[in-house]
C-alpha cells in the first residue's frame, strides 16, 4: 500500500516535469530533468531531485531560474494537488548521474588497462 505522501510525491513529480516541459518564462532554466521528488509524510516539504543539460554556468543559472520560480511552481502544485497547503518546494541538483557516469568511465579505464596487460 503507498503512503499519502509517495502519491503526492509522483504527482509533484509529473506536474513539475510538464511545467518545464511547457517551459517556466525564465531563460535561465536550461533542459532540466526531474529525477525524483521525496515528500515528507506530514506533506509540510518535498525535495525536487533535478540533472541539466551543460556547463557548470548553466547548471548554476538553471538553480537560480528554479529557485526564483519556487513560489510560481508552489502555487500551481497547491492549485493542481488540490492540498490544503502546498509544500515547501526544495530544488536539489542530482549528482548521482554524473557520479555514477564517473564510476562507468573509472571502470572502462581499468579494464582497458587490464586488457592490454594480456
Amino acid at each position: 500500500m503507498h503512503k499519502r505522501s509517495d502519491k503526492v510525491a509522483e504527482a509533484i513529480h509529473e506536474l513539475v516535469s510538464g511545467l518545464l516541459v511547457k517551459g517556466l518564462k525564465d531563460p535561465r532554466i536550461g533542459f532540466v530533468t526531474i529525477t525524483g521528488v521525496k515528500v515528507t509524510d506530514d506533506i509540510r516539504h518535498a525535495t525536487i531531485y533535478y540533472t541539466v543539460m551543460g556547463s557548470d554556468e548553466e547548471k548554476k543559472a538553471t538553480s537560480h531560474g528554479l529557485n526564483s520560480a519556487v513560489g510560481f511552481i508552489r502555487k500551481e502544485v497547491g492549485k493542481e494537488l488540490r492540498l490544503r497547503f502546498a509544500p515547501e518546494l526544495i530544488f536539489k541538483y542530482d549528482e548521482s548521474i554524473e557520479y555514477g557516469s564517473r564510476i562507468d568511465k573509472l571502470l572502462k579505464e581499468i579494464r582497458s588497462e587490464d586488457g592490454d596487460n594480456d
